[in-house]
């Protein structure tokens, strides 16, 4: 008998229905692995598309996004030395390294939605000032994409002038004479503007003293920032003065919402707002003929201080309950003694300020809270408020001493 291995014909369709079956299995589950697959890839495109779009949300927009929402810190040694919670707005964080980068930033804005100024076009951005609302603009007006003219005093640090150029700004220098003098650094600013004329390039004067779009600067966010790092619970607001934005925006806001909040002023010697606040008499001892040694405000101080009344000063000066005369010696002191109790760096108005704010909290007793503003560091001012030399020069150096502490400088 002979068996034969040839597959017959149920067998052989046996075979190719397995084959098939096999075949479309196969095509099934890898198209099930396939698309499972292709939708775990398009999950994670969607989860990188969220975390994109995330930290899209944590990105500025240029220079101008760096402006603002600056951190609020507890000035430690002034605090422990008054039992009060003294609080300084860190103001030099900002890119320009100042408070002025918000006036300055406010103030081109304005224009450019009042159809003033329209970048790109050679328009020329003009302003007086003794330096840092100078620098604001300069750099400003570089990211958008306007030129700068500054006129200043002769008389300033010199890192403020190198500054400004480094800029790209025209930077112009004039003595230092009374407001009422037409080659005042203001009023130069005003006539070069007022006389620039290239085509469709405009002269614009930002005119920071009377210019409301200052103001609105410091009531629209620097006091709504206030506001909301102390949760409202502000005592008492200490700020210097010169031309009165900072003051009496942040001043107008905060006294909407906080009902015995007291704000006091500032005041560098050499300037009248002093005594304007106190009696009503706008008058400095150095008017005295004989008694004054600079044309403009008689102090190393810059950045506040002033001999009249601007429009913006007078916007918040109907909630301004006291004033501090701050003299030279007190403000030199109360910087030496910040870098070395605090390691806090600050500038001359900065120290002003301070110096009030211990003032401030010593007349109110332990338990409040003193908020102030450190408006810029001591990096802008390294060739005359922080120079020993400088201050020697001029008779008015000061030592702080090893054992001195804020008992024994602030009068």
């Amino acid at each position: 008998m002979t068996l034969s291995l040839t597959p017959g014909c149920g067998t052989t369709k046996a075979l190719i229905v397995g084959l098939l079956s096999g075949a479309a299995l196969t095509v099934l589950l890898t198209g099930l692995f396939s698309n499972k697959a292709k939708k775990e890839s398009l999950e994670k495109d969607d989860e990188r598309v969220q975390v994109s779009d995330h930290v899209q949300t944590e990105i500025v927009d240029g220079v101008a996004g760096l402006i603002g929402n600056t951190p609020l810190m507890k000035i430690k040694s002034l605090s422990d030395a008054t039992g009060c919670l003294v609080l300084g707005k860190a103001e030099f964080l900002n890119p320009g390294g100042s408070s002025k980068d918000r006036v300055a930033l406010n103030m081109i804005k304005t224009a450019e939605e009042q159809g003033i100024l329209k970048p790109h076009t050679g328009s020329t951005i003009f302003e007086g000032t003794v330096g840092s609302t100078g620098i604001s603009i300069a750099m400003i007006a570089r990211a958008k994409g306007y030129k700068a003219w500054i006129v200043m005093p002769d008389d300033q640090a010199v890192e403020k002038y190198q500054l400004l150029e480094k800029l790209g700004a025209t930077v112009e220098k004039v003595r230092p004479v009374s407001i009422i003098d037409k080659k005042q650094f203001v009023n130069l600013a005003r006539e070069r503007a007022a006389n620039f004329s290239h085509g469709e390039a405009y002269g614009y004067f930002a005119d920071q003293f009377e210019n409301e779009a200052n103001f609105q600067a410091h009531y629209t966010f620097t006091g709504p920032e206030l506001y909301r790092q102390t949760g409202g619970r502000i005592d008492a607001l200490v700020l210097g003065a010169g031309t009165g934005g900072t003051l009496s925006g942040i001043t107008c806001y905060l006294k909407e919402r906080i009902n015995n909040l007291k704000v006091f002023l500032a005041d560098p010697q050499g300037s009248g707002l002093f005594n304007k606040v106190k009696y009503n008499v706008m008058y400095s001892p150095t008017e005295q003929e004989g008694n004054r040694r600079r044309h403009q405000v008689d102090t190393v101080v810059e950045g506040i201080g002033i001999n009249r009344l601007t429009q913006n000063f007078e916007r918040g000066r109907r909630y301004i309950d006291d004033a501090y005369r701050v003299t030279d010696e007190e403000a030199i002191k109360m910087s030496r003694y910040l870098v070395r109790e605090d390691g806090l760096f600050i500038g001359s108005s900065s120290a002003v300020n301070c110096v009030a704010a211990y003032r401030t909290a010593k007349q109110l007793g332990p338990g409040h809270v003193i908020v102030t503003l450190l408006n810029d560091s001591g990096q802008r001012h390294l060739t005359k408020f922080w120079s020993d030399e400088y201050l020697k020069a001029q008779d008015i150096y000061f030592e702080l001493k090893p054992e001195e502490t804020v008992h024994d400088f602030v009068k």
